[in-house]
């Protein structure tokens, strides 16, 4: 029995916590859902033929938020649970869902399932101002083919190195903490090991001791939550020209990569002789965005001579070496641990795309629970009108704002859909994630965002203040207001969605005009 079963047959043993989900039916259905916005929507839908419990708190952050043995417990009462996804939720909490819903209940991704009415989408868009290349990892594909669902991981094993030196491909967390996954010659490669969920990707740091030429070996495999035991994926081997000419390693080269976003991908639905690729993303020749997939066998990651930097001090970075020693560095760039996927999950900020969300709720309750039907048609209907009025109300207040000043800056990259929908410009965040930690770079480009375009505020999420004193403190040294938004969960201010977007619609209204 593992650890998360045990510690739910406890829970189921004993009574039912305050607050928590009902052992046993009265009737109605029993809701889990993984934010606070998506129990909302299901409490205006469900009235009172529902009970709702979100798992992720008000206070905390949907992107981190590890789920506590009450969300278990809850989760395993469930009759049917709802999910953002798109990869919005901390991986565990996907994985507590999947792995203790009862077999009859429901599971449905919503942001997903919102596609068949309609809702729109935004792509994710990564910095490729880089100077040198930004190398990560990347799932691609689904891998149902081989049985996979949201709880399957791929892990990516590096078996060997052959170079003149030392690799290290490590994460640098939020507050400088470090997490080595490949450092194929320290003698331990059981630790040698990253794992991502199907289609993510996350963003890495590599460190080499040596110019020349290096062959890093790898070997992938699936692994599934059924205990079926792992899928064998097969080998691939990623060249480096570190400090030297590419054209100096042997063999075929057809590709030189040496900037923008690149990952080392595995395909789980491609063919198995085509299953890994060094996968890059560069801006074409008309300006659009181009994605390309080489065979590292003929490919070349290129590190050039400006990557030679310092190793940085504090004890977190001994393992590269002496502070101060020069060694060849690509950088992660994104700091924190930051795997997420190709669309923006933040849909519920165009009311727009929650008027889906609602359509999708409508439907599983009325075939979850089919003798109230009607009365969850009538809910609906009823909230659909609200959110109409909503949406209007939104769009008449921003619209009130001069054109000039609709910059929307913020303590993360959530407000897209917002932004698109209502007329706003995303001129400025912080981090693209909030788990990340801005660098120096990303705080001289606030500032000088809030400078060049004038702009006379900043707009901070409540549950993330504690967190976001590079935002507060750079509008202190320019003069300008920090003003409250909300993104991901309710507050002190907030507590439903309709209330939410009217806050965020007069709190931009008030704090830019």
């Amino acid at each position: 029995m593992t650890v998360a079963t045990t510690a739910v047959a406890g829970l189921l043993a004993g009574c039912t916590p305050s607050g928590a989900l009902s052992s046993t039916s009265d009737g109605r259905v029993r809701v889990v859902t993984t934010t606070g916005v998506l129990a909302d929507l299901v409490r205006n839908v469900g009235g009172d033929r529902v009970q709702v419990r979100s798992i992720v708190p008000d206070d905390a952050d949907s992107h981190t938020y590890e789920p506590s043995l009450r969300n278990v417990r809850d989760v395993a009462y469930a009759d049917l649970a709802f999910s953002n996804y798109l990869l919005l939720e901390e991986h565990d909490v996907i994985k507590a869902l999947d792995a203790n819903l009862r077999p009859d209940a429901t599971e449905v991704s919503i942001a997903e399932a919102s596609t068949k009415y309609a809702s729109d989408v935004i792509p994710l868009v990564e910095d490729v101002s880089l100077d040198t290349i930004w190398l990560g990892l990347r799932v691609e594909g689904s891998g149902t083919g081989f049985g996979a669902d949201r709880s399957s991981e791929v892990q990516l094993r590096a078996t060997g190195l052959d170079g003149p030196g030392e690799l290290t491909a490590y994460l640098t967390g939020t507050f400088g903490d470090t997490d080595v996954l490949f450092s194929p010659r320290d003698g331990d490669d059981r630790d040698d090991t990253a794992t991502l969920p199907p289609d993510a990707h996350t963003h890495l740091s590599w460190a080499f001791t040596e110019p020349g030429v290096y062959a890093l070996h790898l070997r992938a495999s699936l692994r599934r939550d059924d205990s079926s035991g792992a899928v064998d994926l097969g080998t691939t081997t990623v060249r480096f020209a570190v400090g030297v000419d590419p054209s100096t390693v042997r063999g075929r080269t057809d590709a030189v990569l040496d900037s923008g976003h690149a990952d080392i991908a595995v395909d789980l639905d491609g063919a198995a002789g085509d299953r890994f690729s060094l996968r890059s993303e560069r801006t074409g020749k008309d300006g659009s965005d181009e994605v390309r997939h080489d065979d590292p066998a003929t490919a070349v990651v290129s590190v050039p001579n400006t990557a030679l930097k310092p190793i940085p001090a504090g004890p977190g970075f001994r393992f590269l070496g002496r502070s101060g020693q020069q060694v060849y560095q690509l950088p992660q760039a994104v700091l924190g641990v930051h795997v997420h996927g190709s669309i923006d999950p933040h849909l519920w900020q165009d009311v727009r795309n929650v008027q889906a969300y609602v359509k999708v709720i409508r439907d599983t309750l009325a075939a979850k629970d089919p003798r109230h039907a009607d009365d969850y048609r009538r809910n609906a209907a009823r909230y659909l009108d609200t959110l109409t009025r909503l949406d209007d109300e939104v769009r008449t207040t921003i619209a009130a704002i001069p054109t000039n000043r609709r910059h929307l800056v913020t303590t993360h990259d959530a407000f897209a859909y917002l932004a698109k929908a209502y007329g706003m410009r995303v001129s400025g965040f912080v981090t693209p994630n909030p788990a990340s930690e801005p660098s120096l770079a990303d705080r001289q480009r606030l500032a000088q965002t809030i400078r060049s375009l004038h702009i006379p505020a900043v707009f901070l999420e409540p549950n993330l203040a504690a967190r976001s004193s590079t935002l507060t403190s750079v509008a202190v040294e320019q003069g300008v207001a920090v003003c409250r938004i909300y993104g991901d969960t309710f507050g002190p201010d907030v507590h439903s969605y309709v209330q939410m977007m009217r806050f965020n619609a007069r709190s931009l209204h008030d704090c830019l005009t």
